[in-house]
């Protein structure tokens, strides 16, 4: 009695899967997973540290999108994608190795900041490495965003209190409302009002700078249009955070304390950076100049370019690449435990 081949078989349906790969790339990208591991291991306490950040503090939430915006947009240009091959670029060690010296840095110095954004850069460095110059000029975008893993805006903090409290005395002054202010304290007849740090607006800031960076590079081509776009979206928030603060002091007035501070709550946790977001949008839509899927340079375009034909003369093979990327994350480590030391106990 013959097999029945009817069902499926799912070693073949995976086998299928990476069939879908094109035969160029499948070392490069088992390379890539095996480099990523790598440097994640050797900088775990600072992705941990960051991961933390992430999940635990209001104003970096945002950044658990980011991973996904990542593989959005890689997935939306695919097709062209796969049809460039990967050529391990040597100059790119070179971003490997400045994002680890930069996570070294920080590890020493206790900077979480450069710590940080040198575990982030020594990642990118990989993926430039890895998959060469042409690739990486047409993942451009997706490769620069990861930037926004980094948590950041905490250093803006005491002067966006300042702002919001001058726009907010200003406008308390505007209403009518006796009011006097010292730096970030302003005084009414029914209390005392303190611009905290979680009003200082910095939350709703850094996460419409990154949803802005996103917009200007996949809806615009003009570079007047990205920068009018990303002003927009920093000064209308802190504005918007000023107005906030004022109508808190403003309802206080005549519904209390209590009152005003119950609202501002609500208004200030769910709908305020709403409002923001979709008068920003609403007001740009109609200057929008291309479909997501069209940003970055197209493949022809790359191919036009000359020099960069010249640079990947400079190519290594995927076994010396990785070798180089694991050879700098193993002497990082081995730095860092002489320099910087993780204290037990």
């Amino acid at each position: 009695m013959p097999p029945d081949t009817s069902a499926p078989n799912p070693s073949r349906r995976e086998f299928g899967l990476i069939e879908q790969i094109p035969e160029g790339w499948r070392a490069p990208l088992g390379l890539l997973v095996f480099s990523v591991i790598t440097v994640f291991v050797v900088t775990a306490r600072e992705w941990g540290e960051m991961f933390h950040q992430w999940w635990n503090i209001d104003t970096y939430n945002h950044i658990l999108f980011v991973p996904a915006i990542i593989g959005w947009l890689v997935w939306i240009r695919r097709r062209e994608l796969f049809a460039l091959t990967p050529q391990p670029w040597i100059p790119g060690l070179a971003l490997v190795f400045a994002g680890l010296a930069l996570w070294l840095v920080g590890r020493a110095t206790g900077i979480n900041l450069l710590a940080h954004a040198g575990a982030v850069g020594a990642v990118q460095g990989a993926v430039v490495a890895i998959l060469g110059l042409r690739v990486s000029l047409f993942l451009a975008l997706p490769i620069a965003f990861g930037a926004f893993l980094v948590p950041f805006g905490d250093e803006l903090i005491p002067a966006l209190q300042m702002i919001t409290a001058d726009i907010a005395i200003a406008l308390t002054h505007w209403s009518g409302v006796p009011a006097t202010i010292d730096g970030i304290y302003i005084d009414t007849p029914v209390g005392l009002f303190i611009v905290a740090e979680a009003c200082s607006g910095v939350k709703f800031l850094v996460a419409m700078v990154t949803l802005a960076v996103l917009v200007c590079f996949t809806r615009f081509d003009s570079w007047v249009r990205r920068l009018a776009f990303l002003a927009a979206s920093i000064v209308i928030p802190i504005l918007a955070n000023g107005v906030r603060a004022w109508g808190t002091i403003y309802i206080a007035q005549s519904q209390g304390v209590e009152f005003a501070a119950g609202f501002d709550h609500i208004f200030y946790g769910w709908i305020f950076f709403a409002i923001v977001v979709v008068v920003l949008l609403g007001a740009a839509w109609r200057f929008f100049e291309r479909e997501p899927e069209e940003y970055g340079w197209r493949v022809d375009e790359l191919g036009d370019w000359a020099w960069v034909g010249r640079s990947e003369n400079s190519s290594a093979s995927v076994a010396t690449t990785g070798g180089a990327i694991a050879a700098m994350s193993f002497a990082a480590a081995l730095a860092a435990a002489i320099v910087a030391p993780i204290a037990i106990g």
